[in-house]
């Protein structure tokens, strides 16, 4: 029971947020409700804590789960030992860090066998103690040793015996979690990360460059710095180490260890104290500051990667138009996809504007029929290889025939992935994968969020080194990213795809598999209450997905809301109240704002949910993202030669690090915008700038062909911005503390949810 208590109070300390909005906001976790539904719907159990609050929340529970389990593995074992005390026990339940549990537990974890343990076969140890002790007796050291030299035991001599005790004393001394803990915050806070060329690169030149010759303190390393001297090692380029004061750490360790003065054997002492730190402790303790180093590095990584992710994904849509998606290329052609403005496939064709087979004429037939019989608005061009020869062509053909019609160029990261999917197969299984790659391209524009869901996210390509972070925790984070916003804009019930569906607040692919069929068989939902005749979709997952489900031309208007159902009689009260039926509140901001939200507050339903209903009522079914706008690219300028130094460009935001943003400015390569030029003060967080997908004018600074790299400085940025902002009194009966596995909070907790 005390464990559980510990648990939520580090969590609360942790989150900086009420007890009682902690343990709801677990309680709420632990019953299976999805963070997106408990930020918009359960706002009066939480206060009000946004989504990166509840998945902190979230994330906080999941780690001090594992550390319990652990705590509770070591426990066991110490006990079976029976070395247990009630110290240790103490120590062990008090500790809230893992690789300081770790640390406590190393004196008892069972070795291998070791040059202490060798020692300790052949009956040292009590040499060990004695060396450690002040000597009794007034005897020499020789006298000392000599009962513990043994032919026998293979201890031969004097020197013999010492070495196997002092080898005993390096072990002890390692195994200090005092110790540990002291020389790790002290690499962690003074230690140099220097890297360097394996001796075969010195003379090379290679992408990594920069780092032959670094040297900075490992504490300020940024994660793009880091990250990239693990891929360099991995790649055998290059080697890192981590320099300290080695005299400062073991005359530091001699302080601690050292108690009492004179001591008989002090010299053996401190030569058993510099071997334990050089043998035991230095290289694994500067692999542990390197790895905790990386894993902050690569829990960055993935946060620039779910921030560049969620940029494309709420990207302004074009809306429903028609387009023409076109996937470029030379040798295959220009590959072309008619969509009307539902997004359904109309026509596809093939055309060879580019080398080698140059056919400008025919491409111009080809494509100027398929504009005269559709009439698209749009024109939606896939970034990659002809990409700007084919922009080039289209703009002078449109101009030519005097064709108001926009061209934008699309990211088509992840198209061909998508394009040789299952998913793109049960959807066009009439197509091959060409026409199924340029209709993707379409659908990008016409609704990112919609075609983006249907690819890997780690297929989009928008990551920092994201093939060298942890790979499950990439996948949690991105796939929570995706539900978010999925979430954050709400889905048409009546024409969302499986993928889509299966992002949504509880729902899942089987279920969306279901709600689809059903939809097939039955036609299209006519209330939101229908979905609950969708086999196999239970009470809880209706009550979880509900809101976030539109349905456009519903009997009930709220259908076309984020207006939960359940909160559906309140409206209908307030209506009622105002003599007038639903439908004519809907959208009647005079009268909504002169509702006294305070005479339908309920036990479940408190002022903070009003205000959102109310708010929805204004403006039902609104878009939460903004307005699409569309970069024009400069026609004379399709490849890296043609920049020159001074040149003043119109781009796209395609990456965003911590180092700075890379931005699409037609020819083929990204420039990057360092830090220090996004603006014209200091900038400590690029995103407090930019997102990816944001339009800028840019300068560029430098053009190297050879590595293709394009330095750019933003224009007119102005000065950086600010930097944003980022308990139950009742106890049950006690409880075992250390039976910690599977637990939950609400098995603890009495809390009416």
């Amino acid at each position: 029971m005390e464990g559980v208590y510990f648990v939520v109070n580090n969590i609360q300390r942790e989150v900086e947020q009420p007890l009682d909005n902690v343990v709801n906001t677990i309680m709420l976790l632990e019953g299976g409700a999805t963070i997106p539904f408990i930020a918009r719907y359960r706002k009066e159990k939480t206060g009000g804590m946004d989504e990166t609050v509840i998945r902190k929340v979230s994330d906080r529970l999941e780690y001090y789960r594992e550390l319990e389990a652990r705590k509770a593995a070591i426990i066991k074992s110490i006990e079976t030992q029976k070395k247990m005390t009630p110290e240790l026990n103490k120590k062990i339940l008090d500790c809230t860090d893992k690789i300081v549990l770790e640390d406590i537990y190393l004196p008892y974890k069972i070795k291998h066998k070791t040059r202490a343990t060798a020692a300790k076969e052949k009956g040292l140890e009590p040499l060990a103690d004695i060396i450690m002790s002040e000597p009794m007796g007034g005897k020499t050291k020789e006298e000392l040793v000599a009962p513990f030299i043994n032919a026998e035991k293979n201890v031969a001599d004097y020197k013999e015996a010492v070495a196997g005790a002092k080898d005993i004393i390096a072990e002890r001394v390692s195994d200090s979690a005092v110790i540990r803990g002291w020389v790790r915050g002290y690499t962690s806070d003074t230690g140099m990360l220097k890297s360097a060329p394996r001796s075969d690169f010195k003379d090379i030149k290679t992408k990594f460059g920069s780092y032959y010759d670094m040297s900075e303190l490992i504490k300020n390393a940024p994660s793009h710095r880091l990250l990239a001297i693990r891929r360099g090692t991995k790649e055998e380029i290059l080697s890192w180490k981590l320099v300290v004061d080695e005299i400062h750490v073991t005359d530091t360790i001699k302080a601690m260890v050292i108690k009492k003065q004179p001591l008989l054997f002090v010299m053996e002492i401190e030569d058993a104290i510099v071997d334990s730190y050089h043998r035991l402790m230095e290289i694994s303790i500067a692999v542990e500051v390197f790895s905790q180093a990386i894993e902050k590095a690569e829990v960055e990584a993935i946060s620039v990667f779910s921030k560049n992710l969620r940029s494309l994904l709420l990207a302004p849509p074009a809306g429903s138009k028609i387009t023409i998606g076109v996937d470029p290329g030379f040798r295959t052609g220009c590959k072309l996809a008619v969509m009307d403005e539902k997004g359904d496939f109309k026509e596809f064709n093939t055309i060879y504007p580019t080398p080698p087979e140059n056919d400008i004429t025919g491409s111009e037939a080809v494509l100027m029929d398929l504009i005269l019989e559709y009439e698209p608005q749009l024109i939606a061009i896939g970034n990659g290889t002809a990409s700007r020869e084919t922009y080039s062509f289209i703009k002078q053909m449109l101009k030519k025939h005097d064709k108001n019609i926009k061209c934008v160029v699309v990211s088509e990261a992840g198209a061909s992935v998508y394009s040789a999917s299952e998913a793109a197969v049960e959807e066009y299984p009439d197509l091959d994968v060409t026409a199924r790659g340029a209709i993707s391209i379409a659908h990008r524009l016409q609704d990112p969020l919609a075609e983006l869901v249907k690819i890997d996210p780690k297929a989009i390509g928008v990551g920092q080194y994201q093939h060298d972070v942890n790979q499950k925790e990439l996948k949690r984070s991105l796939d929570l990213t995706v539900e978010s916003c999925v979430n954050h804009v709400g889905v048409d019930l009546n024409t969302a795809s499986v993928a889509l569906l299966s992002y949504v607040s509880g729902i899942g692919r089987a279920t969306a598999e279901n709600v689809v069929k059903y939809r097939s068989d039955n036609g299209k939902f006519k209330n939101r209450a229908e979905l609950k005749k969708v086999p196999r979709l239970s009470e809880k997952v209706f009550e979880q997905c509900a809101g976030f489900l539109k349905i456009r031309d519903s009997d009930n208007p709220l259908d076309n809301s984020t207006i939960h159902p359940e909160t559906y009689p309140i409206v209908e009260k307030m209506a009622g109240d105002a003599g007038i039926p639903v439908k004519d509140l809907v959208g009647n901001t005079k009268l909504i704002d002169t509702i006294p939200l305070d005479k339908y507050v309920t036990v479940q339903t408190g002022l903070m949910t009003l205000k959102d209903i109310a708010g929805e009522l204004k403006k039902p079914g609104r878009d939460p993202r903004s307005e699409f706008k569309n970069v024009e690219f400069a026609e004379d300028i399709t490849e890296i030669e043609d920049l020159k130094v001074g040149m003043v460009l119109n781009g796209t935001v395609t990456n965003v690090t911590n180092f700075g943003v890379f931005v699409d400015i037609g020819v083929h390569q990204d420039g990057l915008i360092h830090i220090s030029k996004l603006a014209d003060s200091f900038v400590k967080n690029p995103y407090e700038i930019v997102a990816a997908g944001d339009m800028l004018s840019v300068e560029v600074l430098e053009v190297d062909a050879d590595l293709k790299r394009i330095s750019l400085k933003r224009i007119s940025g102005g000065k950086a911005p600010d930097a944003r902002p980022g308990g139950g009194n009742t106890r049950p009966a006690a409880r075992p503390r250390n039976n910690f596995e599977g637990f939950k909070i609400g098995s603890y907790l009495d809390t009416d949810l």
